[in-house]
């Protein structure tokens, strides 16, 4: 039997689970990507979790940074893989359930949903802790959580309006905030105030390399944004190529500038200057940068620079959380109404509402510790799932031949098995927030599918399930891959194959001794001996209750 997979194949059988149009213009290079990638990276990485880092671990925070971007690479190399071979809007949510099935798919997609919003939260809370700073100068005074809810309303209906331009906005506010921190930083080592002593991890005990690795998973939401890109992997201009190269080119450009910026910081501001008079860490560390090195005027300059950054953030945290629930509505695991698109501002305003609303309870009910722990755990779940993707669907590959990355993820499977490891490492190392994440997300999920997703879903074979069924009957996966690759051709989903659909699916599936572009003459014998009716299609089910009576050339 010939191998599968074969290019020839691609136009007939080998369909990508989301078709794109051939209309689609790729247009974004590797620059683009790049620039992507580190404007959905860059924000509460460095505005809020540096003094929430320092509080774990003093002086060695900057160390967590890199440990965390350890672990993310796995899964980043393993999201480049799987979105080079599905190029589609949705990421991860659309690979695993596509993988793993609706089940797991609901599960994942409601953590997924809860990270982003959990993230955008989070920016939110940065956001009201330098808008008081901004207040103090001006004479005016409202709470941080009141100031965090009105902007979270304001930034709902902007979304619900429709926000076609704010990757436009972003990306230059995210460069102005880079632009700030480096130039405070380079100030503060040629002006001498940089004290580098300070930072100096220390890692004499157990107990001190379990507090880093604890650090490393609560500061691991800073990557967050790095592989985000993969979901436009549709616009990318040779996508296997220019999408891991984009991810990982902004990965280290990222921690590079964690490492320093949060080193420096640490080595400029003393040590009573990241907590606040109740003795909690200070939740606007950039502004206590700045006010060490150049005073008051420009801790008040950073703080509003810091203002539209966090703004920003939330923004496209919002807009990102809200489209989980669409695509989950879409492949009808949530009810239709949450895929419904406003008819003005085409925007799926009703999964902006309830996106908005669960942030507002966490914003009034969790603390600003355990939403960056929340945030990042379901992040951790999500890298280890992509790595767990890629051992499954790699096996699977047989029964599933419409999987042809562009992009291989290297020294598989020594890579994922490792990010898997340290992934569940660290949300060991989280301890109760990981766990009470983990099982509400799943609970979650669970009751969704059960109450409406598994009525209403498309039944599909999966990877997940051919992976399986190989080890525990292979001969029922041998029928499940001739299933997969029939129905694969049965490009209407009318469980119906026309001469030339059921002659993709033979080739697909290895059945093809002699060079099909010559001699297509015993195939198409095949198929008229299968056509019992003479009506020019056959029956899918049918036909496989009788393929053990035709002789297929093996």
């Amino acid at each position: 039997m010939t191998p599968l997979g074969q290019k020839d194949l691609v136009g007939i059988v080998l369909t990508p689970i989301e078709v794109v149009s051939d209309t689609l213009e790729r247009k974004l290079g590797l620059f683009s990507v790049v620039i992507i990638s580190l404007s959905a990276m860059i924000g509460s990485g460095l505005f809020v979790l540096p003094s929430l880092a320092y509080a774990e671990v003093g002086g060695g925070a900057w160390l967590a940074y890199v440990l965390a971007a350890l672990v993310v690479i796995p899964g980043a190399l393993s999201k480049s893989e799987l979105a080079s071979a599905m190029p589609t809007s949705g990421g991860s949510y659309v690979f695993l359930e596509r993988i793993f099935g609706p089940l797991v798919g609901s599960m994942t997609g409601v953590a997924l949903w809860a990270s982003f919003l959990l993230k955008a939260a989070f920016a939110l809370i940065g956001f009201s802790a330098y808008l008081a700073v901004v207040q103090a100068e001006f004479g005016t005074e409202y709470t941080d959580i009141a100031t965090a809810l009105g902007m979270l309303v304001i930034i709902s209906i902007v979304n619900i309006l429709g926000i076609k331009k704010v990757k436009v906005v972003q990306t230059p506010i995210v460069a102005i905030s880079v632009l700030m921190l480096l130039v405070l930083t380079v100030w503060s080592i040629v002006s001498g105030e940089a004290d580098f002593s300070r930072a100096t991890p220390t890692l004499d005990t157990q107990d001190d390399w379990m507090a880093m690795g604890e650090t490393a998973a609560l500061v691991l939401v800073s990557y967050a944004g790095v592989t985000k890109v993969a979901a436009i992997g549709g616009e990318i201009k040779d996508p296997g190529k220019n999408l891991p190269e984009g991810i990982m080119t902004s990965l280290v450009i990222g921690v590079v500038l964690y490492a320093v910026i949060v080193a420096t910081m640490i080595a400029v501001i003393p040590e009573e200057g990241f907590v606040d008079a109740s003795g909690h860490p200070i939740e606007d560390p950039v502004r206590a940068f700045a006010q060490e090195i150049a005073g008051n005027d420009a801790a008040l300059l950073a703080s509003i620079v810091a203002i539209l950054t966090m703004t920003s953030m939330s923004l496209a945290g919002i807009l990102a959380a809200s489209r989980y629930l669409f695509a989950m509505a879409r492949d009808g695991l949530l009810p239709e109404s949450l895929e419904d698109v406003h008819g003005r501002f085409e925007t799926p305003h009703l999964a902006i509402i309830l996106t908005a609303i669960m942030m507002a309870v966490a914003l009034v009910t969790i603390d600003v510790h355990a939403v960056a722990e929340y945030a990042s755990g379901f992040q951790i779940m999500a890298y280890v799932m992509m790595c767990l993707s890629v051992l499954v669907i790699r096996k699977a590959m047989p029964s599933h031949a419409w999987y042809q990355p562009e992009y291989d993820a290297p020294l598989r499977p020594f890579t994922q098995f490792f990010g898997i490891v340290s992934g569940i490492s660290l949300l060991w190392l989280m301890g109760t927030e990981a766990g009470i994440g983990a099982v509400t997300a799943a609970i979650v999920g669970f009751a969704i599918f059960q109450s409406y997703g598994r009525k209403h879903h498309n039944i599909e074979i999966t990877p997940w399930e051919t992976f399986r069924i190989m080890f525990t009957n292979p001969d029922a996966a041998e029928h499940r891959r001739r299933l997969a690759a029939f129905h694969a051709a049965d490009l209407e989903s009318t469980n119906h194959l026309n001469l030339r659909e059921f002659i993709g699916a033979m080739r697909a599936l290895g059945y093809d001794k002699q060079d099909f572009s010559k001699r297509s003459r015993p195939l198409r014998d095949y198929f008229h001996a299968a056509d019992d009716d003479g009506d020019g299609i056959i029956d899918i089910d049918e036909f496989l209750s009788k393929a053990q009576e035709i002789n297929t050339g093996d």
